[in-house]
């Protein structure tokens, strides 16, 4: 059974060199294993079904929407706003600014893709304006898109939680110090940065101009507040708050004015194509998890790690490493879906906290998305900046250190994912 599904991943990988669809191919890898070890192919539709009948999977497209309308109603420009009052007449000041208002933006979107995208249109232009260059802007907007995923609430540690079936609540407490040592890293490299190359700063701003910032922003802000207070005080679960988070998001857009009643079926529209490629990821990725399971491929190369590796930190550092490795060349969340079921289990057999493990995976996979051939946040920047997406690559690579020095904190001191669900618990 090994060896059958060893020759079925091999072909499989070939075949992801033909530009066909991930989900595709892992439904196709999954059936063709089905049919060779005999199994009754109604397993097909079932697992399909399994898979997308999940509660905690309903958080998905709601966090989706509320990053559309976030993005539909004018909030990032005020969170960027508020950002540069608070920092950005610090030396290198937008490019704090900018990694601040991905902190805050984190608190909302809870994805690299749509900080940049989103925010990240307003920080790059708000930094050329300023006379920065284009490639230290995109740079910067990169790196700091990283820390969406990170900070709750988060689409990856969802998508994480249900396939690795570990409490998403405890991910997305476990996420908050990493997220906060993520930008404490990236200004610290901004401000040597910002000292060697003489890197303007704004202006020191006046009471009235804070004033002004903070109430224009004031209704965006309360969002993570109203997400931790509901999540904490257990008025509703992390599923439940996605739903609340999308209908405040909606609320934020009609007070702001910016979002119109013939907007929202747009809105609603991109949601559900979002929403319909990510139900096909995990679908098909659960059909090829419970091939992976028939063939006791995971059972085995647990077993071989386990008597391979006997610490925790061994098995971590090797496992950065193969993220670190294949971040590169797939999307996140592919690669999450795909190798869960293969690196979980042995995870769980040294005694690794599920929450560490959890933040780790996902961090791993979001400093791949800023990194070549396939680095879809890079693509993102490139873009908006409209620059070539190699002089993109090699502006980031210098924040990629301060990336990598936190993942490597948070593989060695458990405490820093823990301490917060353990303090919640």
């Amino acid at each position: 059974m090994t060896s059958v599904m060893l020759i079925i991943l091999a072909v499989w990988f070939v075949a992801l060199f033909s530009g066909a669809p991930i989900y595709v191919l892992m439904a196709l890898a999954g059936a063709a294993f089905a049919y060779v070890a005999g199994i009754d192919l109604i397993v097909i539709p079932q697992k399909f079904t399994k898979a997308a009948d999940s509660f905690p999977l309903l958080a998905a497209p709601m966090y989706i929407l509320m990053g559309s309308l976030m993005n539909s109603s004018g909030v990032t420009e005020r969170i960027f706003r508020f950002a540069t009052v608070c920092v950005g007449w610090w030396k290198g000041g937008l490019c704090h600014a900018n990694i601040f208002g991905s902190v805050i933006f984190a608190g909302m979107s809870g994805s690299a893709v749509a900080d940049a995208g989103g925010i990240g249109v307003i920080e790059i232009k708000a930094m050329r304006d300023a006379g920065y260059d284009g490639e230290t802007a995109a740079a910067i907007t990169a790196a700091s898109a990283t820390i969406g995923p990170i900070i709750p609430p988060s689409l990856p540690m969802i998508i994480y939680g249900v396939a690795a079936e570990t409490s998403i609540g405890n991910l997305f407490l476990g996420g908050v110090i990493p997220g906060l040592l993520m930008a404490l890293a990236l200004m610290i490299l901004v401000r040597a940065l910002a000292i060697r190359k003489n890197l303007p700063s704004a202006p020191v701003p006046g009471v009235v101009e804070i004033r002004e910032a903070f109430v224009g922003a004031f209704p965006a802000l309360m969002c993570p507040v109203v997400l931790f207070g509901g999540m904490m005080t257990g008025f509703f679960t992390p599923t439940e708050s996605a739903a609340v988070a999308a209908f405040y998001a909606l609320l934020v857009g009609f007070y702001y004015g910016d979002i119109k009643l013939r907007e929202i079926p747009r809105v609603v529209l991109e949601t559900v194509e979002t929403t319909g490629v990510l139900m096909a990821l995990v679908m098909s990725a659960a059909l090829l998890g419970y091939a992976l399971s028939m063939s006791r491929l995971p059972q085995e190369f647990g077993a071989w790690l386990t008597g391979t590796l006997s610490s925790k930190i061994g098995y971590l550092l090797m496992v950065n490493v193969i993220l670190l490795i294949v971040g590169c060349f797939m999307e996140a969340i592919s690669a999450m879906l795909i190798l869960i079921p293969i690196l979980v289990p042995p995870a769980m057999a040294l005694g690794i906290d599920p929450t560490q493990f959890g933040v780790v995976v996902v961090l791993n996979l979001m400093i791949g998305t800023i990194t070549p051939p396939v680095g879809i946040v890079l693509f993102i920047t490139a873009r908006v900046a409209n620059l070539p997406f190699d002089r993109v690559c090699r502006a980031t690579w210098p924040f990629l250190w301060p990336l990598v020095a936190v993942l490597v904190a948070i593989t060695f001191v458990p405490g820093l994912t823990t301490s917060l669900p353990n303090y919640f618990r």
